[in-house]
């Protein structure tokens, strides 16, 4: 299972459009840069598109 769930991170974002977006920049910016906005203790999920969810749902990363 993905952490968090779909359902919860719409709560935050409302389009699926928006949040895949900015999940695959998120994610990608994770892999260029190697910059996290949490300790890596803090994350459920080990794959940087899980983490770029974490921090979605941790209100961390804002619609542009």
């Amino acid at each position: 299972m993905i952490y968090p769930s779909i359902d919860k991170i719409l709560t935050v974002i409302d389009s699926k459009y928006a949040l895949v977006h900015i999940i695959a920049d998120r994610s990608k910016n994770m892999q260029k840069t190697g910059y996290y906005q949490m300790k890596d203790n803090q994350y459920k999920s080990v794959k940087n598109i899980g983490k770029a969810l974490e921090e979605v749902y941790e209100n961390m990363i804002h619609k542009m």
